[in-house]
């Protein structure tokens, strides 16, 4: 694998970063002792398509999703998990609509307490 870091991902070319996602799917695929003909049959792809992606080659996001599945990495997905945040100005509107407190209705028909 190599040794890019995060903060680098911005300055890399679509190119470069098809390459790399490519070199992660061989390099699982090899360390799992698969191989091209095998992965690709499993994933219902053919074999140059599968070695189109390792290559770093534009292939499509569901071939990639299928690949990523027979070779069990689909916890990458984790990284384009949404967590809905709320904004502090909207916490703050929704905390003022909350009720404060709960009061009885005085009915007509009922005397008033002496208290």
């Amino acid at each position: 694998m190599t040794d890019i870091s995060y903060k680098n991902w911005v300055s890399l070319s679509d190119k470069a970063l098809a390459k790399h996602i490519g070199n992660f799917v061989k390099h699982h695929r090899m360390e799992q002792n698969k191989t091209q003909d095998t992965v690709a049959g499993a994933s219902g792809i053919s074999r140059s398509t599968l070695s189109l992606l390792e290559r770093g080659g534009s292939v499509t996001v569901p071939t990639l999703i299928q690949v990523l599945r027979v070779l069990d990495q689909l916890q990458v997905m984790d990284a384009f998990h949404v967590e809905k945040e709320i904004s502090p100005i909207m916490l703050a509107k929704m905390e003022q609509e909350k009720r404060q407190r709960v009061r009885e209705k005085k009915q007509d028909n009922q005397p008033e307490s002496d208290w």
